[in-house]
């Protein structure tokens, strides 16, 4: 290469270019320079590169560039489909043979090569990705006279299609002269005659070799935190900025070694170092994993919001690997100060043995060893605290040979072990649920071996509704509504208008048992009561749906049994449980001197709440248990919501490194983070007699992007940053004086602001760049959700478009 130039795509820059003024040698380096212009020598054999040959000390960058003009001499004149090996690594080609012209057609996603990279396997929060290469030789006379090749690579976050990137690359080769080259040399083999042309030319691999750009003047990673920090104060959570930040710093501490992340993590404070150890775990490097297992001292109570703050972080995890499992178990293994926490490293076991399934590690030792774990120790536990943790973790685990185990718990356990069985069977998919597992949820709800409380019965009703039932399932279910106890005959009947209503998978099966007069008639369809059950939309369009459910069962009494509030995000067949709360209570008719159900008669008093949050079954906690424990809770209540769960989450995390053809890398990076607080309340009044619950979600969410092409001497990037603060409130008020009751129910969603950022940038490596920003505002309006059947029409989001802005300049 003689005569090289470097020059802006983008003609009408002008003035503002880069490269304005600068020579190829100031822009690239002189070594580069010269190392560009050094000739490349290929060994072709039929049109195949066999050997590349080059300077071995030559820059990784420098020698990309040489090998994707290579690449370009790699082609045949007959039609067909082979594997190549090029500057793309070893590839699946399609040629297309024209009178005047060869396509080659190369299958990037078939390409083997060793390129580092990751992303978050559920599909809803992934991020989807096409890339075509097609190069084209026109021919005359026999004679290749020009080459065009054209490489894209366009990507797409799944959930929010505005969030999207292209990337394009482009070489063109052309004959402009013929002349005599060098004098032909003979020898025995190709080798011995490179050496006599230069011995310093060595064979290196045509395939694209990786290399690092190296940031000039860039900041410790204690002065990047000493600049952080004040953003993940507390009081800051709830802001956009705050989420930004997280993200931000996480991209650093993956650069970091273990030394330096423990050193901030021994130097920080308690009102921010929960946000800190979010973001450790949130890295998920080896160096972050230990600087954390050394840090926490799961031996001590005494730092129970880190450790909880550490394992709900692996939870979330976008890529775990078979190590994190390994230092769970061994955790579990170890001394605990906690029960409560040991009850939580069993719990994400169970998780992060999940997603490594999911991944195709099944088979992996910490897997297999994690499963025997959960397994053997449900089978053998003596405690109902044993078992309520094992059934936990199986209920993250959703391993198929667990669901013996579940349907014996469910069947034969006591009240609140039968009802956490059968929820946990509720989460696994359609074929697991087989005939067998009917039988036995058959039996559970309509009572045939012995008698079960009604959190129990509806949640088997559930499963049996939601996993392809039978005729006969159908109509024994309808036929049992008004043999039931009062309030459970209404529910049953609410969640079979649920389902018709919001056409369910069941709904035909349903319309086909109600055109029986025995199962569809005023006496069954007229009952009375304030149990209620309610599906509805909270976005939908042709290829995702968000929907939200609320059902509330209530005792005789009056008294709420068990709310249950559910968010899903769906695109195509993939879907995504964003969120789920529970409230549960029982035995609380004492009180009131209320009779007790069937069934429920020596229930011990009790409220908690459980939660699942992005598909991960979180530790429940109780607001009180026991007659005594209810009474001092009642005399020294303060209103306060406890939190079921609060922190920074890193929910989407995509990397991806890409070697273009032309020779320069390419890097995609998309993360989306947010800041949560999901808590909840029962009040309890004796002297109003009335029960009042309430659920609060807050969350701040912002998901950016990073895309770059980088030659190691310039390098050019988009960033986008999309952000929005909502909340979601639900409240349940029940007065409980007369029969029937009165219930009021509620659930809002706040005016929420919705943010849009873009950042384009080119620099050279010298420090000399140019920016160009734009800035996109609007507001999503609040709404009330409809949690009746009466009143069903969709809550609708609206947009008020804010003034845009942009800037530009040189930096």
């Amino acid at each position: 290469m003689k005569d090289v130039n470097v020059e802006n795509v983008n003609q009408q820059r002008g003035e503002k270019s880069i490269f304005k003024g600068k020579s190829p040698s100031k822009i690239m380096g002189k070594e580069n320079l010269e190392a560009l212009q050094r000739p490349t020598l290929l060994h072709l054999i039929h049109g195949k590169v066999k050997e590349f040959y080059s300077y071995q000390n030559e820059a990784v960058a420098i020698e990309n560039i040489k090998r994707g003009l290579a690449s370009l001499f790699q082609t045949q004149l007959s039609s067909g489909t082979t594997n190549e090996v090029d500057i793309s690594g070893n590839c699946k080609v399609t040629y297309q043979a024209h009178q005047d012209k060869v396509i080659k057609i190369k299958a990037l996603d078939s390409c083997k090569i060793a390129r580092s990279g990751f992303t978050t396997p559920n599909q809803v929060l992934g991020v989807s990705s096409k890339a075509t290469s097609v190069t084209t030789y026109k021919i005359e006379d026999s004679f290749v006279i020009a080459v065009l090749a054209e490489e894209t690579h366009n990507f797409g976050l799944n959930f929010l299609q505005t969030i999207k990137g292209k990337i394009v690359s482009k070489q063109k080769l052309e004959l402009k002269t013929t002349e005599a080259g060098p004098r032909l040399m003979s020898g025995k083999q190709a080798a011995a005659i490179i050496k006599a042309v230069d011995s310093k030319y060595t064979a290196i691999p045509i395939v694209g070799q990786v290399f690092q750009s190296h940031c000039k003047g860039c900041p410790s990673l204690s002065e990047l935190w000493r600049s952080t920090r004040k953003y993940l104060q507390p009081d800051n959570l709830s802001k956009a900025e705050a989420v930004r930040n997280f993200l931000a710093f996480i991209q650093h501490l993956r650069t970091a070694k273990k030394e330096e992340i423990l050193q901030i993590l021994k130097m920080e404070n308690k009102e921010v170092l929960p946000q800190l150890v979010d973001a450790v775990t949130s890295a998920q490097t080896s160096d972050s994993l230990e600087a954390i297992l050394d840090f926490l001292d799961f031996k001590s109570d005494s730092s129970i919001i880190l450790q909880e703050r550490f394992l709900y972080a692996c939870g979330f995890a976008s890529h775990p690997n078979e190590e994190l499992l390994r230092a769970l178990i061994s955790k579990f293994k170890g001394s605990i100060g906690s029960s409560d926490i040991r009850e939580t490293v069993m719990i994400i076991t169970g998780t992060l043995v999940r997603k490594l399934c999911q991944n195709e590690g099944c088979k992996l030792k910490a897997v297999v060893e994690a499963k025997k774990l959960i397994l053997g120790g449900l089978e053998k536990a003596e405690k109902k605290e044993d078992t309520r943790m094992y059934l936990l973790a199986l209920k993250n685990a959703l391993l198929p040979e667990g669901i013996p185990s579940l349907l014996k718990y469910a069947e034969a356990g006591e009240g609140p072990i039968s009802h956490l069985a059968t929820t946990a069977l509720q989460r696994y998919d359609l074929p697991f649920i087989t005939d067998e597992v009917k039988k036995t949820l058959n039996r559970i709800y309509h009572q045939n071996r012995k008698v079960h409380e009604k959190t129990v019965r509806t949640a088997a009703a559930a499963i049996i509704l939601n996993n392809n039932p039978s005729y006969m399932d159908v109509k024994n279910i309808l036929l049992s509504i008004g043999e039931l106890p009062q309030e459970m005959n209404k529910y049953m009947l609410a969640i079979v208008q649920d389902i018709l209503r919001f056409e369910m998978p069941a709904s035909k099966i349903v319309r086909r048992v109600l055109k029986e007069m025995v199962a569809h008639n005023y006496d069954r369809f007229s009952r009375s009561g304030s149990s209620s059950a309610y599906t509805g939309y909270i976005e939908r369009s042709p290829r995702s749906a968000s929907t939200y459910s609320l059902d509330i069962l209530y005792s005789g009494s009056g008294i709420l049994r068990r709310s249950n509030l559910n968010i899903f995000q769906y695109i195509g067949k993939a879907g995504l449980h964003g969120s789920q709360v529970v409230i549960e209570a029982q035995g609380l008719e004492a009180l009131i001197a209320a009779t007790p159900d069937e069934g429920e008669e020596n229930l011990d008093s009790y409220a908690g709440m459980s939660a699942i949050l992005f598909d991960v079954q979180l530790r429940p906690v109780t607001f009180f248990n026991g007659y005594s424990d209810l009474m001092s809770k009642m005399l020294s209540a303060s209103g306060d919501p406890i939190s079921v769960v609060k922190g920074l989450i890193l929910l989407i995390d995509h990397s991806q490194e890409l070697q273009l053809q032309s020779g320069l890398k390419a890097n995609i990076e998309v993360q989306g983070g947010l800041a949560i607080d999901i808590s909840g309340a029962m009040e309890f009044s004796l002297w109003y007699r009335e029960s009042k619950t309430r659920v609060k979600n807050r969350v701040t969410v912002v998901i950016t992007t990073d895309i770059t092409v980088d030659s190691s001497f310039v390098k050019a990037g988009l960033e986008t940053s999309t952000e929005t603060e909502a909340g979601l409130e639900f409240i349940s008020t029940v007065q409980f004086s007369q029969y029937p009751f009165l219930v009021c129910m509620q659930m809002d969603k706040d005016e929420a602001p919705f943010r849009q950022f873009e950042k384009k940038y080119e620099r050279l490596s010298t420090g000399r760049g140019y920016v160009s920003q734009k800035r996109k505002e609007s507001v999503l309006a609040g709404c009330e959700f409809p949690l009746h059947q009466e009143n069903s029409e969709m809550c609708k989001v609206v947009f008020a478009p804010q003034p845009d802005s942009t800037s530009s300049g040189w930096f």
